[in-house]
C-alpha cells in the first residue's frame, strides 16, 4: 500500500475510486432533491397531504446526504462537483418527466432509493478498499435510513 496520504487517513492509491463514488452519490442526492421537490409541487389526490410532506421529508434527507457526502468528500482531498452539468451526468438518477399519478411518484422514489442503495454499496466496497472506515460507516448509515423509507413507501403502495 502506498505510503502517500490525502488530507486524512486514506490512502492515495484508493482516492480516485472514493472521489468518484462519492461524486456520484453527490450527483445522484442532488437530482433526487430537485425530483422530490418536482413530486411535492405537483402531487394531487387524495394523498395530497400525506405525500405532500413526505416528499419534503425525502427531499430534506436528500439534502442533509449530499452535503454529508460532499464535507466526506473534501475531507479525503476531493471536490465534490457543483453544477447541474456535472450532477446530471453523473447521477444514476434520471430527473422528473411530465406530470405523474401520486402513485407513480411514490413507485418512481422507491426506485431511486433503491439505485441509490447500489451506489452506496459501490462506495462502501471503495471504502472498505481504501481502509477508509469513516468514509465506509457514513455510508452504511444512509443504507440504513433508505432501507426503512423503501420499506415505508412499499407499505404505502400496499406492497
Amino acid at each position: 500500500m502506498s505510503t502517500i496520504q490525502t488530507k486524512t487517513n486514506t490512502f492515495a492509491n484508493h482516492a480516485a475510486a472514493q472521489h468518484e463514488v462519492l461524486n456520484r452519490q453527490i450527483a445522484g442526492w442532488s437530482v433526487l432533491y430537485t425530483k422530490l421537490h418536482h413530486f411535492h409541487w405537483y402531487v394531487q389526490g387524495p394523498h395530497f397531504f400525506t405525500l405532500h410532506a413526505k416528499f419534503e421529508e425525502l427531499y430534506n434527507l436528500a439534502t442533509a446526504n449530499m452535503d454529508e457526502a460532499a464535507e466526506r468528500l473534501l475531507a479525503i482531498g476531493g471536490r465534490p462537483v457543483a453544477t447541474m452539468s456535472e450532477q446530471l451526468r453523473l447521477s444514476p438518477i434520471q430527473e422528473a418527466q411530465g406530470k405523474w399519478s401520486a402513485e407513480r411518484m411514490v413507485e418512481s422514489v422507491v426506485a431511486d432509493l433503491r439505485t441509490m442503495v447500489e451506489v452506496i454499496k459501490e462506495g462502501i466496497h471503495a471504502a472498505g478498499e481504501a481502509e477508509d472506515n469513516a468514509t465506509e460507516d457514513m455510508l452504511i448509515g444512509f443504507t440504513a435510513v433508505l432501507d426503512k423509507e423503501i420499506w415505508m413507501l412499499n407499505a404505502f403502495l400496499g406492497k
